[in-house]
């Protein structure tokens, strides 16, 4: 191996080296009738992710991943394909193929209890009723891990919440919708910069 190889091969792995790896997991449901609905929020989050850093999903084990950098940061966006309440298979795979900390794990849902695009950041917590963390909780024996919540409102009669959860955002709602949807991409990219601390200090305000 001449010098150069050798050189080059050499500053290749201590930049590797040096890369944080994260698995960003948006929840969702597969299937055309599912697309742009309440609930798929974090698949549509996902999708903003990685169109930012001109990224694309490929087919993989129980979902779809796409593999993108931001600055030190290696990101794995997976999409799980095992629907809502089974979540946590696809999860504890990946995290045991990559080999990753419960740190390095961000889940992005949506949430009834918060006003339509308003976002909160935690390290840990409750899964508060939602099946695709109730899962993922439930496969990974513990609830410490982080977990984006973006808000998709209550504006809906009582018994009518499946409906609600299942439909579509209104007009008004869908014009704000990729304002709201590119602040929580940028809530996670400060996770993986500068840490959920950090992330939570300057958007949970927002």
């Amino acid at each position: 191996m001449n010098l150069f190889r050798f050189f080059r091969k050499r500053k290749e792995s201590e930049s590797s080296q040096e890369m944080k790896k994260f698995l960003i997991v948006g929840l969702g449901n597969i299937g055309p009738e599912y697309v742009g609905t309440r609930h798929n929020a974090g698949f549509m989050i996902a999708d903003r992710l990685v169109a930012d850093s001109d990224g694309s999903f490929q087919s993989c084990r129980y979902g779809d991943m796409a593999t993108i950098r931001v600055k030190n940061c290696m990101l794995k966006v997976l999409k799980p394909s095992t629907f809502m309440n089974l979540s946590g298979v696809a999860v504890r795979y990946w995290m045991n193929k990559e080999k990753l900390p419960l740190e390095n794990l961000l889940v992005v849902v949506d949430d009834l209890a918060l006003p339509f695009g308003k976002i909160r950041l935690r390290a840990s917590g409750s899964d508060a009723g939602h099946n695709g963390l109730k899962n993922i909780t439930s496969e990974l024996g513990t609830d410490r891990y982080a977990r984006l919540r973006f808000g998709i409102g209550n504006g809906f009669a009582p018994g009518t919440q499946v409906n609600f959860v299942l439909g579509t955002f209104d007009p008004e709602e869908e014009s704000q919708l990729p304002e709201k949807i590119a602040n929580a991409v940028a809530a996670i990219k400060d996770f993986c910069l500068s840490g959920c601390a950090h992330a939570m200090t300057h958007f949970n305000r927002s």
